[in-house]
């Protein structure tokens, strides 16, 4: 991940200093600029710790979830637009369905049955880089036209965890509790709800007719955060939850939840997320165990969206008479 990341950095500043205007070299007047309005419909997925293996790699189809988002770009020059835009959607995972409790680099995860949902809203700005120039208008704009991106975008993101069957009082089971406050490793304080990411990517656009253009795109977004999914560490220390909802989302495990004894004494004798603490999983979420991914890589998602753009007729000034 660390090498995707210089990759992608690398390719950004290539980009800026490709696309850099030139005064001789690149004779684009403004009449030749012009903006573009934009709908997009996307399917996200995300790489982190609760996927079937936890590198960049690894997702679940299972787990795609839908999204929207709108967009105004500006065409500058033959080869470089800017684009700004706002997108809504989700993401999820689920270690039981990601996780096979039959493979033994797996089995981790199975027992550990952790499963997010969290819909996330992203503003981005990015500068888009045609692999076909136009000097022309828009009028005669290529037909195909690929292209690649990257900038900087800043999200929020608020993960929340599914209540199951056993749950202990004051959780009604199947409903969705949001995860961030409750510092389910028994962090001091909790993670941000809004965070930064690095979008890089590409795609193809079509011409459509006079003013639609249609395009597909795949975008990665780099994030700077563990907590996508709200697993990131370690099982949280002793004594460090006091209520049964961090007791519950934080695995369960008694000497984490001492002292908190809600009705039944789930927490007293064992409860929570965690399948199985006997045998092999003996001491399996006792406080300071690894919860999560064991180099603590930070979480990944990706976008990979429809897009259709309505270029917006520019005017033309006719030149004043005297």
């Amino acid at each position: 991940m660390k090498n995707i990341f210089t990759y992608s950095t690398a390719f950004a500043l290539g980009l800026a200093l490709v696309a850099t205007p030139d005064a001789e070299a690149q004779q684009f007047s403004k009449r030749k600029q012009y903006n573009s309005v934009g709908f997009s419909l996307n399917a996200l997925n995300y790489f982190g710790d609760v996927t079937p293996v936890t590198n960049f790699a690894s997702f679940r189809f299972g787990a795609t979830r839908v999204g929207a988002g709108v967009s105004i770009t500006r065409r500058f020059y033959p080869r470089l637009s800017g684009r700004f835009a706002l997108s809504y959607g989700r993401i999820s995972g689920d270690d039981a369905l990601a996780a096979d409790k039959n493979d033994p680099d797996a089995r981790f995860r199975y027992n550990r049955n952790m499963s997010f949902r969290n819909d996330m809203a992203e503003a981005s700005a990015v500068a888009i880089f045609d692999l076909i120039e136009n000097r022309n208008n828009y009028l005669k704009r290529p037909d195909f036209v690929p292209y690649v991106f990257a900038g900087v975008a800043g999200f929020y993101s608020n993960p929340k965890g599914k209540v199951g069957d056993t749950a202990p009082a004051g959780l009604r089971p199947g409903t969705y509790v949001s995860l961030a406050d409750l510092r389910t490793e028994g962090q001091e304080k909790a993670y941000s709800k809004t965070q930064f990411a690095i979008p890089f990517g590409g795609g193809i656009r079509y011409r459509i007719n006079r003013n639609f253009d249609a395009s597909l795109e795949i975008g990665w977004r780099k994030t700077f955060t563990d907590y996508l999914d709200d697993v990131g560490g370690k099982y949280a220390p002793k004594g460090s939850f006091t209520t049964a909802a961090q007791a519950y989302f934080g695995g369960g495990n008694p000497q984490a939840s001492s002292g908190l004894t809600p009705a039944g004494g789930i927490f007293s004798d064992g409860g929570g997320l965690t399948r199985d603490r006997t045998i092999e999983f003996r001491g399996f979420d006792t406080p300071g165990e690894i919860r999560g991914d064991k180099r603590n890589r930070t979480d990944w998602y990706i976008v990979t969206g429809v897009t259709l753009n309505y270029i917006l007729t520019p005017r033309i000034k006719n030149p004043k008479f005297r």
